[in-house]
């Protein structure tokens, strides 16, 4: 990802990825590669304040606000969601507070994520984008 790329542009280039796999286990196993690349989330950021509520996995989310960007850790218990993770982190992840909040994530159903996830990992994908919309919303304000 370039600095200079923007969250639209991510989501045009994670769409381009995803053209190439002829079918679904293959787009799994694709976003389940991308959860293992996320980067370490220590032990003790593992809080309930950081937790995702409306995940049926264990997620936890942190921030941080670094000038007019955020930056976001997180992890999951389980693989396919930290691939989702590192789906979200890649459209929002180090880019401006006003960029997150007019970027909305159209690769959910430009990708068919919304018709081949489970509901419940469908719920928590809609929670964690929920937190990361809310934070932007926070800071602003």
């Amino acid at each position: 990802m370039s600095a200079e790329s923007t969250a639209e542009q991510a989501q045009q280039e994670l769409l381009e990825d995803f053209e190439i796999f002829d079918n679904w286990m293959d787009r799994y196993q694709y976003i389940i590669d991308m959860g293992k690349q996320l980067p370490s989330f220590p032990e003790e950021w593992k809080v309930d304040e950081l937790k995702i509520k409306g995940c049926q996995s264990n997620v936890w989310m942190r921030h941080q606000c670094q000038g007019d960007t955020l930056h976001f850790d997180a992890v999951s218990d389980a693989a396919i969601v930290s691939g989702l993770i590192a789906v979200l982190m890649r459209i929002y992840n180090d880019r401006p507070v006003e960029q997150i909040r007019s970027t909305s994530p159209h690769f959910m159903t430009d990708l068919g994520l919304d018709k081949h996830l489970s509901p419940t990992r469908s719920n928590g994908l809609s929670a964690m984008l929920k937190r990361i919309y809310e934070v932007a919303e926070q800071e602003a304000a």
